[in-house]
């Protein structure tokens, strides 16, 4: 069941105005999908453990009025309801509060929710319109069904972790948790389609994701260069295996970033580096010669890099329609003019922290725009609101149930 008519009426921009989410993921691929279904609208409740809350909370430093940094990049537009789901009375309050949801989202181990009388199977006979998503490490089947599902884990055992860092380097692992971000994302997508299919059958269904799938999926070309020509990829630094040059070079004052992958672009590249006369080199007239002879040839554009500044390459070979991009530390993206005019960075009062500033959605939707509604919620912060809103509890018996422990 829905928000009431009139409170989805209060929100009719908003493209998931009127459907309810019940969230009992944690970490960071299921928060970060239930946050960009809060940034459409939806009215996402999420469901912590009572004096603990969600694992990121206590992640720091960097802890912001006593909220972790990394929790409130992941938590906007979400109210927190803390319930002891080892106590019966917290797993049937949580009952009650799915019977008037539309989606929940899960990422405890596999088997884990059977436990607690809430996995799908236990809810779908009472609500066959809900959607359910279970987000885990390595799948609900396989050897690995039951081992944690930590995004550098997977990143190692998937082979993304094989194919990032320098060549004859150690491993490296990517700088944010992207297979959690991507499984995030695909549960996201998915759930709006499980969402869109239910509006024809009336139906809802079991949406799985797991970070392994993720990871395979977001190996693309490292993937297919292996299944399809039995090329085994290895680190390439900044560079690119299949497009010369396509890398990182180092400049006066810093990196710079250069991309020149056809031939036009090649030539504008060697124009504005003053090397021109490579232009009749046979060794370089292709972009699959220009790999054969990368070891050539990127020598001889670092040297000619080296003479001028990032700012200045950036200008000349930006003039020119070669690709080329400065590599900013994180202070230098936010101060990036063009970051300011996307408006992107949002600042909302957070109950603790105060002005709070936080990235905003990604995508524009012109009719139906996503958007930053509320901060992230302090554990438990609306518990009183939502039991006595959604379930409509009387004050004393919401006062009983804390002096218990359940909340």
């Amino acid at each position: 069941m829905s928000p009431p008519a009139a409170e989805a009426a209060a929100a009719p921009h908003r493209v998931l105005g009127g459907i309810r989410v019940v969230d009992f993921s944690r970490v960071v691929a299921g928060p970060y999908c239930t946050m960009l279904l809060g940034d459409l609208g939806a009215d996402v409740i999420k469901v912590e453990q009572p004096g603990v809350g969600d694992d990121c909370r206590s992640w720091g430093p960097p802890f912001v009025g006593g909220e972790s940094a990394y929790f409130l990049g992941l938590n906007r537009n979400k109210r927190s309801l803390t319930l002891d789901l080892g106590d019966e009375r917290g797993r049937e309050l949580a009952r009650r509060l799915i019977a008037r949801a539309d989606v929940v989202v899960e990422s405890f181990r596999p088997g884990r929710m059977k436990q607690f009388g809430l996995a799908c199977e236990d809810l779908r006979p009472q609500h066959p319109a809900l959607v359910y998503c279970s987000i885990s490490g390595f799948g609900s089947t396989g050897p690995y069904r039951d081992r944690a599902g930590y995004d550098v884990m997977v990143s190692a055992l998937g082979g993304l972790m094989s194919i990032t860092g320098t060549p004859d380097g150690p491993p490296v692992k990517v700088g944010v948790a992207l297979v959690d971000v991507c499984t995030g994302l695909y549960a996201f997508s998915s759930i709006l389609a499980a969402l869109l299919a239910r509006k024809t059958t009336g139906e809802g269904q079991l949406v799985e994701a797991n970070l392994l799938a993720t990871d395979l999926a977001v190996l693309i070309n490292a993937a297919g260069g292996y299944l399809a020509a039995g090329q085994v990829l290895t680190p390439q630094g900044s560079g690119h295996v299949s497009i010369v040059p396509y890398q990182a070079f180092r400049a006066a004052d810093g990196f710079v970033m250069i991309g020149a992958g056809n031939d036009k672009l090649f030539a504008a590249l060697c124009r504005e580096l003053r090397l021109d006369h490579l232009l009749g080199d046979p060794r370089f007239a292709s972009n699959a010669d220009r790999v054969s002879h990368r070891d050539e040839l990127v020598p001889l554009i670092e040297a000619a890099v080296a003479a001028d500044t990032v700012d200045r390459w950036v200008e000349r070979l930006g003039g020119a329609g070669v690709a080329v991009a400065p590599i900013n530390t994180i202070d230098r993206v936010f101060a990036d003019p063009h970051v300011v005019a996307s408006g992107q960075v949002v600042t909302v009062d957070h109950p603790t922290v105060g002005e709070l500033k936080l990235v905003g959605p990604a995508v524009h939707l012109e009719a139906t725009p996503a958007g930053v509604y509320s901060a992230p919620p302090t554990l438990g912060q609306h518990t009183d609101e939502i039991l006595a809103g959604v379930l409509g509890l009387e004050q004393t018996e919401i006062a009983r149930l804390h002096e218990a422990g359940v909340l």
